[in-house]
């Protein structure tokens, strides 16, 4: 590595250590009081709080560095702008998938309902080029019915496998970032093998839509996702999700809400002269299909949809609503199954890398109780990602008042199960050859590794 880039990443890290000590110094006590309870000891010195490691990217490799430098608008004009010059042999299908978080954002921006939001959204992708727009809502029942078997199987076997539980959810990057190159071998195995909705989405578009709906190679298409959250672009290019053979990734680009809203603002396009156009459908159904969000707030819900279903299959309970209990705060809280006194499922929302930092010590200790815990690295979680609930002042602080605006819109969409959804059972059935094949293993599943021995803590990082 040049020194050059090494006093690049050391200027950024000391950068960070001192966001870290003036976010200290405004949290006053309650800072100090859980640091001293997660840590054993009361924090002294430069240290480094998690969300702003991963919130800088000098722990990048070059390579790293390069892929995410594709990952931005400048990145998605080069490719409609090669659409308009080049040989029409050469031209790329434009594919947008949006996920439901990012609606909301579109709905408090506009001004208009949630819906309404949508094709308004839709409208503009296809102003300027894109010819698809798709909800990543159907890829995210894929996740959580694989996550919802992938439970039931880790639970059975818990008594000869001490890997089997906790169950933790997989769908956050920043979590998965943290779990690989940080805690390593103590988190790894737990996680849910289950690909999170962005990159189940990535095979769809990539493996089922381009040869059985466009009959085109997968690496015709350019797949852009819209996402609440900047380090779903640290997703899009991870190895596993890249076709060496056919040089594509399942998504070849994420933007993230913002950054959309910011294009608009760039090519002065007025909301009131966008075209409302409906959503594409994945299956080439003809209509428009109505909006539908999975339980849980602001998220995927997850934990709500692992519960009910394991209420019921491993125990016979009908789960119809499910009472959270507060522990340290909104960002952390357990669920719980009893009967005759008896505890039969507890699981756990842990959302902010506080909470998680509680969590981790938890378990070093040996002392989560959880079968499953749902994680997301943002507080409040995916509503409140980065990439769109950020104030305008920036400096990583978020607008409460918006964050409140986008869960009222979200929590307005009706909740439809995933297992009621009939598009999966027909998916399940042409394009993965049933629901326990090989095939459906292959595109819905995935692994994470443990990479933490290249990935060593400085001396002054506390977890």
């Amino acid at each position: 590595m040049s020194e050059v880039n090494i006093a690049k990443r050391k200027e950024k890290c000391e950068n960070c250590t001192k966001q870290c000590n003036k976010k200290q110094s405004d949290d006053g006590a309650n800072s100090n009081q859980e640091s001293e309870e997660v840590n054993g000891q009361v924090n002294e010195g430069s240290q480094l709080l998690l969300s702003a490691c991963l919130s800088c990217d000098g722990c990048l490799s070059d390579e790293d560095t390069l892929k995410i430098s594709q990952q931005g608008l400048e990145e998605v004009e080069r490719v409609l702008a090669l659409n308009k010059k080049c040989d029409a042999s050469k031209h790329k299908v434009l594919v947008a998938s949006v996920c439901p978080q990012s609606l909301p954002f579109f709905a408090v921006k506009f001004g208009v309902d949630i819906t309404e939001a949508a094709h308004k959204l839709c409208g503009f992708l296809k102003h300027i080029g894109v010819q698809y727009v798709f909800d990543t809502t159907l890829a995210a029942g894929f996740s959580i019915l694989e996550s919802q078997k992938e439970f039931i199987q880790r639970y059975r076997r818990r008594h000869h496998d001490s890997h089997a539980l906790p169950m933790f959810t997989s769908s956050c990057p920043g979590w998965i970032r943290y779990s690989e190159r940080v805690l390593g071998s103590l988190v790894t195995p737990h996680i849910c093998t289950a690909r999170s909705p962005q990159q189940i989405m990535g095979c769809l578009v990539k493996d089922y839509f381009s040869k059985q709906q466009q009959k085109l190679s997968p690496e015709k298409l350019y797949h852009v996702v819209v996402a609440p959250c900047f380090d779903k672009k640290l997703e899009a290019v991870r190895e596993e999700f890249y076709n060496s053979m056919l040089e594509t990734r399942d998504v070849d680009c994420v933007l993230t809400s913002g950054q959309i809203y910011y294009l608009m603002e760039q090519r002065k396009v007025s909301v009131e002269e966008l075209d409302s156009v409906p959503l594409d459908q994945v299956l080439g159904d003809g209509g428009d299909v109505a909006l539908v969000r999975h339980d849980g707030r602001g998220s995927e819900g997850f934990l709500e949809h692992v519960f009910k279903h394991a209420a019921k299959e491993l125990f016979g309970v009908d789960v119809q609503e499910i009472t959270y209990k507060t522990l340290r705060n909104r960002d952390f809280q357990e669920v719980t199954l009893e009967r005759d006194g008896e505890t039969l499922l507890q699981f756990a929302a842990v959302y902010g890398f506080r909470n998680i930092q509680t969590l981790v010590h938890r378990m070093r200790k040996g002392r989560v109780p959880y079968q499953l815990v749902e994680v997301l690295s943002c507080p409040g979680g995916c509503l409140s990602g980065r990439g769109q609930a950020e104030s305008e002042g920036g400096a990583g602080r978020l607008d409460k008042a918006l964050v409140n605006q986008m869960e009222e819109i979200y929590s307005s969409l009706p909740v439809r199960l995933p297992e009621f959804n009939p598009a999966l059972h027909t998916l399940y059935q042409e394009w993965l050859e049933g629901q326990d094949s090989s095939q459906a293993r292959k595109l819905l599943h995935t692994e994470y590794r443990d990479q933490s021995h290249g990935h060593a803590q400085p001396p002054h990082m506390q977890w």
